[in-house]
């Protein structure tokens, strides 16, 4: 399973698939299936379909990201 780093959050798109999600949370694939299924996955859920979508802002606040934007200002001036 690879964890995701905070350098990664910034390039998250406005939602991310379960797998996606598990990763910045440290689980397993099949177990965030799971959670998503009973309904206990620890942020907000989408389903579309047979397809589970996670709200980026959902999972922003369950980590405790709170300032995205200066993510995004130290990420760029490591590339500069």
């Amino acid at each position: 399973m690879k964890l995701m780093k905070y350098a990664e959050v910034p390039d998250l798109p406005t939602v991310v698939d379960i797998v996606t999600a598990a990763h910045a949370l440290g689980l397993s694939r099949s177990h965030a299936y799971e959670l998503a299924k009973r309904g206990d996955f620890p942020c907000r859920v989408i389903r579309v379909g047979t397809r589970y979508r996670v709200p980026t802002a959902s999972l922003l606040r369950l980590i405790e990201v709170e300032d995205v934007a200066a993510l995004i200002g130290a990420k760029d001036s490591r590339r500069l």
